[in-house]
C-alpha cells in the first residue's frame, strides 16, 4: 500500500498534540471537504437516534443531545472541529483554493443547519421537554429555553411552503455574506501606493518609512509601498504633508468595493438587507431589527434609539466644537504658509476635507498636549507589551502564560501559549497572530478553535482561544513598535480572550463569548481602560534601546489627552449604529441607491460635510457579514457598561484582586448561563447608568438614566455559535 493510501485524515482521529490542539502542519486542503461531509453525515445520524428514541423525551436524551454531541466516550463533534479550523483560517490565512471551497460548502452547511432546525419530529421532542421539564438548574433551564426558542426563531412552526422559502433565504444569505468578505479582502489587498520620490515622504516618521521600504523590498520593488492595511494607512494619513497623496489614499480606502468590477458590493449589500427583512417577516416580525433585538439587552428598536439619541444629545455639541477647533488651526497654519505671498487674503483655501482630518487633528493634539503616537512607539515594543498584558492578567487573576514551541501554529508569525490558572492547573491554549499579511482580513478579532464545556464524565474541557490582529510589523532595523492605539486594540481583543479562557459552563453553547451581542463587548472594552492608567504603563513601557521607563511627564500627557476628540469619536460610532439600524428597520423592499441612502441614514450624527462618491456600507463587514446586523449599537451599549464597571475598580484600586475575582466569577466565567443584566447586577450591585461614561469622557453628566431602560421585558437568552469578536 503506498504512502498516500495509508495517510489518514487528521480530523478523523485523535490529534495527538498538546491539549488536542489542531495539527496545522498535518492538515491539507483535501482533508477539509472529506471531514465536512463526514461531519454532516454523523450529525444526521445523531439526530435520527434522538428522534427515534422510544423513551419519553427528557432534558438529557433530547436537549443535551441536540446541543452537545460529545458523549465522553471518544466521540467528538467532527463538524465543529473541522469548521473551527477551516473558517478561522479563511479569515486569518486564506487562499484562492480555500475561498472556492467555502463557496462550494456554504449551501451544504446552511441546508444541513436548516434540516435540523426544521425537523418536525425533533421539534416535537423539544417542545415536550419544554412543556414538562422538572427540577432543572438555572443553566439547564437557560439551555432549554435557548434551544426551544432557537427552533422557533428558525422557522419550526412555519408551513411547508414557508419553510422552503426560509431555506432559500438562508442559503442565499450565507453565500452572499461569504462573497461580501471575499470581495472586501481582494479589494483591500489590490491597491498599493508606490512611491519612488523621497520628497513625497515629507512629514512621515521614520517608522512609517521603514515599514513602507520593507514592503517594497518584499515585493522586489524600489522605493516605498503603502497599503490600505491599518499600520500603513493610518500613519500616512496622520503625518504626510502631501495633501494630494492623502486624498488619493483616502479615496482608495473609502471607495473599496465601489468600483465597477467583480468586487463591487453594492448589489450584494442591497440583497442582504432584503433577504434579512424577508426572513424576519416570514417569522412574524415587522423588521429584521425587531427579530434580532428580541434577544438583546436593549430590548427593542426603541431601546436602541433611546441610547443613540442620548449620546447625540450629550456628545454632538462637544464634537462640533472639536472639529471647529481643528478647522481654526488648519486655517491658521495655511494662512501662515501663504503669508509670504503678495495677497495672502486672496488665496483660495480648500475646506477641511476628510483626508485633512487626521493630519490636522494630530497638529492640534501636538499643540495642546505635545503628544503623539510616534513619541510613544519606542516605549511600546511588542514583546514588552505582551509581557505587560500578560502581567496584567496575572496581577488581576493570577493566571500565567508560557510560550510553547510544541503547539503547532498555522503561520510562523503566530505564537502559541499554554495558560495556567492561579493554582497551577491548565486553563487554556492561547494563540496570538499579530501582523498583517496577504491572506489575512483587516481589523482585529478573537475566536476559538475549541470552546469550553464539561463532558458527561465531569471532565472540564478547556478552550483553545485565538486573537488575530494587524499591528505594526518589525523591520530589518527595528522590532515591532506599537502605537498606543494598537496597545488598546491588543487589550480589547485580550479582553475577549479572557472571557473565553475563564469560561466555566457545563454546555459549550452557553460558555465564554456565547452571550447576547450587546453584552459581548463588555469584557473587551473594559480592558481598554488600562491603556491610560499610569500604574499599568509603568509595568511594561520601557524604551526598546535604553531600557528607560516611559517618563512620568509623557504618562501625564497621555492621561490629559485621553479625551482628545472623544466626542467626535463617539459620534462616529453612533453614525455607524444609525446606518445599521436604518437598513434593518425597513418594512418594505429596499431598492434605493445605497450611497445616497447611507448619507441620509447617519446625517443626524455627522459633524463634517459628506462626500457623495464614497461608501461605508459596501465594506461594513460587521453588519453585512460579521454578525452585527441590527447590533452595531452594541459597542456603545457595552461602553456604558465598561465605564460603569471600571468605576468599581477605580474605587477599590485598578489591580484589586477581590474586585477582579468578582468580575471573573460573575461576568467572565458565566458566559450566557443567565440573563446578562442579572450577571452584571451581581457584580456591580446595581444597574448601570450613562453617567460613568460621560464623566470618563469629560462630558457634563445628566441625571442618570438606566443604560438598559426600555419598555420591553427581557426574557430567555439566545446564544450563538462561536463567533468573531471585533
Amino acid at each position: 500500500m503506498d504512502e498516500k493510501s495509508e495517510r489518514k485524515n487528521p480530523f478523523f482521529e485523535p490529534y495527538g498534540t498538546p491539549h488536542d490542539v489542531p495539527p496545522f502542519d498535518r492538515i491539507t486542503m483535501a482533508d477539509y471537504e472529506e471531514a465536512f461531509l463526514e461531519g454532516i453525515r454523523r450529525e444526521d445520524e445523531q439526530i435520527e437516534k434522538i428522534i427515534n428514541n422510544p423513551d419519553k423525551p427528557t432534558f438529557e436524551n433530547t436537549i443535551v443531545s441536540v446541543d452537545d454531541e460529545k458523549d465522553g466516550q471518544g466521540y467528538y463533534d467532527l463538524l465543529g472541529r473541522v469548521s473551527a479550523v477551516f473558517f478561522n483560517l479563511l479569515s486569518a490565512e486564506t487562499t484562492d483554493e480555500m475561498e472556492a471551497l467555502a463557496q462550494k460548502l456554504s449551501p451544504l452547511l446552511t441546508k444541513h443547519a436548516n434540516d435540523i432546525r426544521l425537523n418536525e419530529r425533533l421539534f416535537e421532542r423539544i417542545s415536550y421537554v419544554h412543556r414538562h421539564h422538572r427540577h432543572l438548574t438555572p443553566e439547564e433551564k437557560m439551555l432549554l429555553d435557548t434551544c426551544y426558542d432557537g427552533f422557533l426563531r428558525s422557522g419550526a412552526l412555519l408551513s411547508e411552503t414557508d419553510k422552503q422559502r426560509l431555506r432559500q433565504l438562508t442559503e442565499e444569505a450565507s453565500l452572499l455574506g461569504l462573497q461580501f468578505s471575499q470581495n472586501l479582502l481582494k479589494e483591500n489587498k489590490a491597491f498599493q501606493l508606490h512611491i519612488t520620490d523621497e520628497a513625497q515622504l515629507d512629514g512621515l516618521p521614520e517608522s512609517a518609512r521603514e515599514a513602507a521600504a520593507l514592503t517594497a523590498r518584499e515585493q522586489g520593488k524600489e522605493g516605498w509601498v503603502f497599503t490600505l492595511d491599518s499600520p500603513s494607512y493610518g500613519p500616512f494619513m496622520t503625518y504626510s504633508t502631501q495633501r494630494e497623496l492623502r486624498r488619493r489614499l483616502y479615496m482608495e480606502k473609502n471607495q473599496v468595493c465601489l468600483h465597477d468590477n467583480a468586487e463591487n458590493n453594492l448589489a450584494v449589500c442591497q440583497r442582504l438587507v432584503n433577504l434579512r427583512r424577508e426572513l424576519a417577516q416570514l417569522l412574524g416580525y415587522k423588521t429584521y431589527a425587531d427579530y434580532v433585538l428580541r434577544h438583546r439587552m436593549a430590548g427593542s428598536v426603541r431601546g436602541v434609539y433611546h441610547l443613540l439619541n442620548d449620546l447625540i444629545d450629550a456628545y454632538k455639541p462637544a464634537a462640533m466644537k472639536e472639529v471647529e477647533e481643528i478647522e481654526k488651526l488648519r486655517l491658521k497654519i495655511e494662512k501662515s504658509a501663504t503669508r509670504s505671498q503678495r495677497s495672502a487674503s486672496s488665496v483660495q483655501r480648500p475646506a477641511l476635507a476628510p483626508w485633512d482630518f487626521s493630519f490636522y487633528s494630530h497638529q492640534l493634539q501636538m499643540k495642546k498636549y505635545n503628544i503623539d503616537a510616534e513619541m510613544l512607539r519606542p516605549y511600546f515594543e511588542l514583546t514588552k507589551v505582551i509581557d505587560g498584558v500578560f502581567g496584567l492578567a496575572n496581577r488581576l487573576y493570577g493566571i500565567t502564560f508560557s510560550e510553547s514551541k510544541d503547539i503547532p501554529v498555522y503561520h510562523p508569525d503566530v505564537k502559541a501559549y499554554e495558560v495556567t490558572d492561579r493554582d497551577g492547573s491548565y486553563l487554556a491554549v492561547f494563540y496570538a497572530d499579530f501582523h498583517p499579511r496577504k491572506g489575512k482580513q483587516g481589523g482585529a478579532w478573537m475566536t476559538e478553535y475549541q470552546g469550553q464545556w464539561i463532558d458527561r464524565k465531569g471532565v472540564n474541557v478547556r478552550p483553545h482561544v485565538s486573537v488575530v490582529m494587524n499591528l505594526t510589523k518589525p523591520t530589518e532595523e527595528k522590532p515591532a513598535l506599537l502605537t498606543l492605539g494598537e496597545v488598546e486594540t491588543f487589550l480589547h481583543e485580550f479582553g475577549h480572550s479572557l472571557h473565553a479562557m475563564f469560561a466555566n459552563s457545563r454546555f459549550e453553547s452557553l460558555s465564554g463569548t456565547n452571550v447576547w451581542w450587546d453584552f459581548v463587548e463588555l469584557p473587551s472594552q473594559f480592558m481598554e481602560n488600562y491603556a491610560v492608567e499610569k500604574e499599568f504603563l509603568r509595568t511594561f513601557a520601557f524604551h526598546y534601546l535604553t531600557g528607560e521607563p516611559l517618563p512620568d511627564e509623557l504618562i501625564d500627557r497621555i492621561v490629559r489627552s485621553r479625551n482628545f476628540m472623544a466626542a467626535y469619536g463617539c459620534m462616529r460610532q453612533v453614525s455607524f449604529a444609525l446606518l445599521d439600524m436604518a437598513y434593518y428597520t425597513m418594512k418594505e423592499p429596499f431598492d434605493e441607491d445605497i450611497v445616497a441612502f447611507e448619507k441620509r441614514a447617519w446625517q443626524k450624527a455627522m459633524i463634517m460635510e459628506q462626500l457623495t462618491d464614497t461608501c461605508m456600507t459596501v465594506q461594513f463587514s460587521h453588519i453585512m457579514a460579521g454578525g452585527y446586523a441590527a447590533g452595531y449599537y452594541s459597542y456603545k451599549w457595552a461602553e456604558v457598561l465598561d465605564a460603569d464597571a471600571f468605576s468599581v475598580f477605580k474605587r477599590h484600586g485598578i489591580f484589586d484582586q477581590k474586585t477582579a475575582q468578582s468580575f471573573r466569577d460573575n461576568i467572565l466565567s458565566r458566559g450566557g448561563t443567565e440573563h446578562p443584566m442579572t450577571l452584571y447586577k451581581r457584580f456591580r450591585g446595581g444597574e448601570p447608568t450613562i453617567d460613568a461614561l460621560l464623566k470618563r469622557n469629560g462630558i457634563k453628566p445628566r441625571k442618570g438614566r438606566k443604560a438598559h431602560e426600555s419598555n420591553e421585558s427581557h426574557e430567555s437568552n439566545e446564544t450563538h455559535k462561536p463567533h468573531k469578536s471585533h
